[in-house]
């Protein structure tokens, strides 16, 4: 099935200095009309970990933690074919206008979370900044532990 981002725009404003960016919404995502909504995902709980914050639980405060520590999130597809949220799936994939975004801020390094949002990053995107690859926070993602995942991500400190 065909599948657009979503309506959900990226978030980021003129001081964000890390770009994060996943595959594609979820379909949790998408019902929730934010970024990494499956209850499951341990995307915000990992990077309340990484920064020393509390872990928000609504759209309104992960996107309040995301402005006030300078970091912007999207995915590296606009739209794709896809069955559920299989990223094995996605097929005739189409990319997000990263670039138009790198122009509207001050992006120090870009991640992204994931080995099939960090192929088709660099599949789809060989132009822009090289991304440097952070393991999923999915919850089918089960053999990296939590604390691993914090371990690794920490790598997004050094560019706040």
């Amino acid at each position: 099935m065909r599948v657009d981002h979503g309506g959900i725009p990226p978030l980021f404003d003129r001081e964000s200095r890390v770009l994060i960016l996943g595959t594609m919404p979820s379909p949790k995502s998408r019902e929730a009309a934010f970024y990494y909504a499956h209850p499951q995902n341990r995307f915000w709980r990992v990077l309340a970990a990484i920064l020393g914050e509390n872990c928000p639980e609504t759209a309104e405060g992960r996107a309040a933690l995301c402005h006030r520590r300078h970091i912007a999130l999207w995915d590296v597809l606009a739209s794709c074919e896809i069955e559920g949220a299989a990223d094995s799936t996605i097929r005739a994939p189409e990319p997000n206008d990263i670039a138009g975004l790198l122009k509207q801020a001050p992006i120090r390094a870009v991640f992204t979370t994931g080995t099939t949002a960090t192929k088709l990053y660099q599949r789809l995107l060989p132009a822009l900044p090289r991304a440097i690859p952070l393991p999923s926070t999915s919850p089918a993602n089960c053999r990296i532990r939590f604390e691993e995942l914090v371990e690794r991500y920490r790598v997004i400190l050094n560019y706040l």
